[in-house]
């Protein structure tokens, strides 16, 4: 199972609404006292955790979020995981925050990484955990949003949602879609 978590590199994005995704799956290698390593190959930081009940390759692209899709499709490609295997982790405007979503397949809703993950895998029948963030408020443009700092209440609310989204992932593997979402949709 290939557990990607959408963000951005670097210091700057990491207390970002967009990061969510990178935070659930350090959460996961966290669990299992596994570390990410630098894979410049696959344009991704990579841990894997070995469970009784399925391997999860755990990946952080280190590619700006609207090239997500270059480090999942070399990663697919390398541990040869069709998108029936892969987990996407990520920010969503439309869903409020603590609220949380899966899903298998759908379009993009003008996510970027997920436009790109669609590209680079020719499909978009791959499994999603929809980390709920919420629209901007007024009018403040949705890229200024996912990219704005967040206070620290904010980080710790959105911290603990990025933890549920790692326990969904895991449910969602040990006892499919249907079951993961009657416990985790919310």
């Amino acid at each position: 199972m290939l557990v990607v978590g959408l963000g951005n590199p670097g210091l700057t994005y990491e207390a970002t609404r967009h990061n969510v995704g990178h935070w659930a799956v350090a959460d996961l290698a966290d669990r299992y006292g596994s570390s990410f390593s630098l894979n410049s190959r696959m344009k991704a930081e990579v841990a894997t955790i070995n469970r009784p009940e399925a391997k999860y390759v755990l990946a952080k692209p280190t590619t700006f979020m609207n090239n997500s899709g270059e480090a999942v499709g070399a990663l697919a490609r390398f541990h040869k995981v069709g998108p029936a295997d892969i987990i996407v982790v990520h920010d969503e405007l439309d869903l409020d925050p603590s609220r949380l979503r899966l899903k298998l397949g759908g379009g993009d809703n003008g996510h970027n990484g997920l436009k790109s993950i669609r590209a680079h895998l020719g499909t978009g029948d791959f499994y999603r955990v929809r980390v709920g963030i919420g629209r901007a408020p007024g009018r403040m443009p949705s890229a200024d949003w996912v990219l704005a700092k967040l206070r620290p209440k904010e980080l710790d609310e959105l911290r603990v949602d990025a933890a549920v989204a790692a326990d969904a992932v895991e449910y969602l593997v040990q006892h499919g879609l249907a079951d993961a979402q009657n416990r985790f949709n919310s």
